[in-house]
């Protein structure tokens, strides 16, 4: 079966502040084909999800399909909230680029 990278189906890839104790990702598509394709596929839920960012299943709050605007969306737990002493990524921006590298399987 064929593949195609997740960067190269979405338009728009990022991650973000859900409050002070979460981070949330869009997946958002430009067109519903391509959406169709990844939402079909079924490779984001919580189970993938957790392994591909090495967390437990429950530190994920959120993993949903907004068809109407052709997009992905998860929210995970942080480990400390946003400006806490030794947390990383105060705005949750910088969470996402591992996501683009996603390979999608596609029908020949």
């Amino acid at each position: 079966m064929k593949t195609v990278k997740l960067v190269d189906l979405a338009k728009t890839i990022r991650s973000k502040n859900a409050g002070t104790d979460r981070i949330t990702f869009d997946i958002i598509f430009r067109k519903q084909e391509e959406y169709e394709l990844v939402k079909n596929a079924n490779i984001f839920n919580k189970p993938f999800i957790a392994e591909f960012f090495g967390i437990p299943e429950s530190r994920i709050a959120d993993c949903v399909c907004f068809d109407p605007a052709y997009a992905i969306k998860f929210t995970i737990d942080r480990t400390r909230p946003s400006g806490a002493f030794g947390e990383g990524d105060i705005f949750g921006c910088q969470q996402y680029p591992p996501l683009y590298d996603i390979e999608i399987p596609i029908e020949d």
